[in-house]
């Protein structure tokens, strides 16, 4: 095992990753060097215990840092990504990619989102931070068109590849910081009924906000797990013409003080 101390040792992380309705698992180990000893007698044990494992990751991380993950991905068995199902949506999510580990109150949350949206078959719409696509694509078959960006390229990937295998094509995934998309997006003059925002905890870039503002959508959803940072955006967003109209919390993680909060906000 890795010390942090000493700055020794070599596995640094185990993650384990299951599919919460197909059953796939995704085992990553995290080292400090690329070398494991005797890992393929480990695999060998591991997939006869544990037949659902349907890939086995490498993650190198050799750096003095608090970060789960480096930036080094191999595959030691298998496919690099595990299946499961979302929504009615089937998505591939690979070792970096970001899927919420509680599926079943994810589906309430994300439901709950789309069903706070006054979106029809004419909408176009935006989901920011949008990951896999998880939520893109759960919106696809209630608007005209639906926009992913996301600033992790294998994320992208992923959501590309998710949009092919459920036949949607009505959505388009962007790689870019959010911020800086809305600076795109603004400057093309791309007209947008309802943004969908899922940011990280450290909540919205100012750079995003502002371009959201003078996109002008006339709705925001914000989907946030801090609700500090959110919050702190939503209080900007009403100084600049926004309302909370609606908020309802999520619990994701049972037995912690952590909450999910999904928000409304309406254009005055």
């Amino acid at each position: 095992p890795y010390d942090e101390k000493e700055q020794s040792g070599l596995i640094r992380n185990l993650v384990v990753r299951r599919g919460h309705h197909s059953g796939e698992i995704m085992v990553i180990l995290v080292t400090t060097r690329p070398k494991i000893f005797r890992v393929d007698q480990l695999i060998e044990q591991l997939i006869k215990q544990f037949p659902a494992i349907k890939s086995v990751m490498q993650n190198i991380n050799d750096q003095n840092t608090n970060a789960i993950f480096g930036k080094e991905w191999r595959t030691l068995y298998g496919q690099d990504y595990i299946t499961d199902q979302m929504l009615g949506n089937s998505f591939q999510i690979s070792g970096p990619a970001f899927y919420q580990v509680n599926t079943e109150m994810a589906e309430k949350l994300y439901q709950t989102a789309i069903d706070l949206a006054h979106i029809n078959q004419d909408s176009v719409v935006l989901d920011a931070y949008c990951g896999i696509g998880t939520i893109t694509l759960s919106l696809a078959k209630h608007v005209k068109k639906v926009y992913g960006v996301e600033v992790v390229p294998q994320a992208i990937e992923d959501a590309k590849n998710n949009a092919l295998l459920n036949k949607i094509d009505n959505a388009e995934f962007v790689c870019d910081d959010a911020g800086k998309y809305m600076v795109e997006l603004v400057k093309k003059n791309t007209h947008l009924d309802v943004v969908f925002v899922d940011p990280p905890r450290k909540g919205c870039s100012e750079e995003f906000l502002e371009h959201l503002l003078q996109a002008s959508p006339k709705e925001i959803i914000y989907i946030s797990c801090d609700v500090a940072t959110q919050a702190r955006d939503a209080k900007y967003l009403n100084e600049h013409g926004y309302t909370i109209t609606h908020c309802q919390p999520v619990d994701m993680f049972p037995h912690t003080f952590h909450v999910e909060t999904v928000c409304l906000l309406s254009r005055k």
